[in-house]
């Protein structure tokens, strides 16, 4: 059979995804804090583009008309009825040119404030002061060498272990072993391992964990809870052998087993009420009066309030304008630089970052205008929940709403991931607003997983110490109000809510 080239022509369709159809789709799975850090690098590479920072509230002398026109976000109010329209408002926010005038540096207030900032600006009135100069050329008087610095556990470590040990290399050894603290000051190390490392006896850093132990906040440096207290304790002059029992049997204090706890310390009511008040005092975390780790609070994407009565009442619902970063394309920039361009490459770049700044403005249009959408037939449809709590929540997957606003699922999923609503009820992730259902015994409804859930909740908290539910007298509840779940689904929604067993609920109500 002979071989030989020959050239096809065959038709067929395919999906290819260019990179701006890439970097849309990045750009809607990204939160407002994300975005904002895309958009300034991309506002340092692409001279074309700048803030827009033009807002209504900023500009009171205009009429509300040009105040809505110079708006650029959007916001759509949700009636919450069936049928209800969204009404969703995008107006391009004016351009204006570069901020380049660095010649009048005051620029606001009364003409009494301008000769004040020239008075201060001056180096006769910067030497002015009785007994004193207003100068800083002196380092050591600079304001962020006048703040005082904030002591942390390891600096507060070291300056007593400086004292305590007068040997340089337990001196050193110690230091090591601070690095193995975790955030709560336990210390995390295998002492056998760290005598291998540093080529010494286990039984000296035993020696040097003793006298670490010793240090300040009481319980630093303990390999477990119970050591922790225990370090406290002694402290106290409270480490008694019926302490120290208590203290090897904290599991049973936690399942609230008190009656055993009783038998093997060998005290009374009075006597054991009296040493887990004691326990209860103790600083389980000796670490954290140090380093403060801040969590970062979460901040909504979208916005909704209720809209009084006289507007016709729901829901209005808003992009958060204070994260969400806003760009303009500067034509007028571009149309100056463009005609003194002669070279083609030169050209060829003024063409492209054009191009680049222009997509960006219309991508970040469309997900702003995709995320409200989402986010206002969620509302819709979960009305109940806005209402009345959580409890109400109708069980609801991303078909709902992909069907209802006319997406494809995978666009209501990216819509949807890391995006937070602040809501009258709090801050919530709008994927929470996704969840199984269970059907009602008449096939009538359907409810929520998360609504049966707190509904448990509800039941294990209105709770009697005589009176304790059973996982099979939840259920029996539940099918009273027409939900049908088997126990075993009682039982995992229990647990992921930690909720203890009935057993342990009893010890801990009676306690």
């Amino acid at each position: 059979m002979a071989i030989n080239q020959r050239l096809d022509i065959k038709q067929g369709q395919t999906l290819t995804m260019t990179p701006q159809l890439q970097q849309a789709i990045k750009l809607l799975q990204m939160s407002n804090l994300e975005l904002s850090e895309f958009v300034e690098a991309e506002l340092e590479k692409n001279p074309l583009l700048e803030r827009d920072e033009s807002m209504s509230s900023e500009r009171p002398d205009l009429p509300d008309e040009q105040k809505n026109e110079s708006e650029s976000g959007a916001e759509s109010i949700a009636e919450g009825l069936p049928g209800a329209d969204t009404i969703a408002e995008n107006a391009a926010a004016p351009e204006r040119e570069l901020d380049t005038d660095f010649d009048n540096v005051f620029t606001g207030g009364s003409l009494a404030d301008q000769q004040a900032y020239d008075a201060f600006a001056t180096n006769d009135f910067a030497g002015a002061g009785k007994g004193g100069s207003l100068k800083f050329d002196n380092p050591d008087f600079g304001f962020e060498n006048t703040l005082a610095k904030e002591t942390t556990l390891r600096t507060h470590l070291e300056e007593q272990i400086t004292l305590e040990f007068a040997d340089n290399k337990d001196r050193a050894i110690a230091v090591l072993m601070t690095d193995y603290l975790d955030e709560a000051g336990y210390f995390r190390a295998d002492i056998k391992e760290l005598a291998e490392r540093l080529g010494c006896a286990p039984e000296r850093i035993e020696a040097i964990l003793t006298v670490l132990q010793s240090l300040d906040p009481a319980g630093i440096f303990a390999r477990n809870l119970a050591e922790c207290l225990a370090l406290q304790l002694r402290e106290r002059d409270r480490l008694d052998p019926a302490m120290q029992l208590l203290l090897d049997n904290l599991a049973l204090l936690g399942s609230h087993d008190l009656k055993k706890l009783k038998t093997l310390c060998n005290v009374d009511d009075d006597d054991l009420k009296e040493m887990i008040g004691e326990i209860k005092s103790l600083d389980p975390k000796p670490a954290t009066a140090f380093d403060h780790f801040v969590s970062q609070t979460v901040i909504p994407d979208v916005l909704m309030r209720p809209l009084p009565k006289s507007k016709g009442g729901g829901w209005a619902v808003e992009l958060n304008n204070d994260t969400l970063p806003r760009v303009l394309v500067n034509r007028r920039y571009y149309a100056e630089i463009s005609n003194s361009a002669k070279a083609k490459a030169d050209k060829e770049y003024l063409s492209e970052q054009m191009g680049a700044a222009s997509w960006l403005v219309k991508a970040l249009d469309q997900r702003a205008e995709t995320i409200l959408k989402a986010a206002s037939e969620i509302i819709l449809q979960q009305e109940a929940f806005f209402t009345y709590g959580v409890e109400f929540l109708k069980p609801m997957v991303l078909k709902d709403i992909a069907e209802a606003i006319g997406m494809h699922e995978s666009t209501v999923s990216r819509v949807t991931t890391n995006k937070y609503i602040g809501t009258p009820r709090g801050v919530f992730e709008l994927k929470y607003f996704f969840s199984s259902g269970v059907s009602s015994t008449d096939g009538a409804a359907e409810y929520s997983s998360e609504a049966i859930k707190a509904r448990i909740k509800t039941m294990t908290d209105a709770e009697e110490p005589d009176a304790i539910l059973s996982d099979d007298d939840i259920v029996k509840k539940l099918e009273e109000e027409g939900i049908g779940i088997a126990r075993r689904t009682v039982a995992k929604y229990r647990e992921a809510m930690k909720i203890p067993s009935s057993v342990q609920r009893r010890r801990a109500k009676k306690s």
